[in-house]
């Protein structure tokens, strides 16, 4: 659903704009309202709302009693907001999640299929540098080979 790279900058107000490409699915699929959290490798994570309703209840399911989950939990949904894009076609990036994943000005818009990611310009490229190399042998780990019929 969500595929590419942008990059962009925070406004003075701190709101960054969402790829047009991006706000184009957005109106397909009706979604307005978004759920933005701390994601995985100090990126942000950006769903539509029918996307987070799937991510909490897979994450609703897991056991209150393991120590695990219980962390995690209160790191992912302890961090998330509601945002809607404005007129322009951007959100408000509150100050913590701002802190969590780096952000100063400028900022690298992901899509990674079902959500968008932004990143800190800094912190992407740092990662893209460090993780580029090992994309085949991910590849080879990851992904089943097709039978031959």
């Amino acid at each position: 659903m969500f595929y590419g790279q942008y990059e962009h900058a925070l406004d003075a107000k701190d709101r960054v704009i969402i790829p047009s490409k991006f706000r184009e699915i957005f109106k397909e699929h009706y979604a307005e309202r978004f759920f933005i959290t701390r994601g995985l490798d100090q990126c942000l994570f950006v769903f539509t709302e029918e996307e987070w309703k799937t991510q909490e209840d897979h994450f609703r399911k897991m056991s209150f009693t393991r120590e695990d989950a219980r962390k995690f939990n209160r790191l992912y949904f302890s961090g998330a907001c509601e945002v809607i894009c404005d007129k322009q076609g951007r959100i408000l990036i509150p100050a913590y999640l701002k802190d969590y994943a780096g952000i100063k000005q400028d900022v690298v818009i992901i899509g990674v299929s079902d959500r968008i990611e932004i990143w800190s310009k800094e912190k992407w490229a740092e990662f893209f540098k460090n993780n580029l190399g090992s994309f085949e042998s991910l590849a080879e780990k990851l992904i089943e080979p097709n039978p031959k019929s």
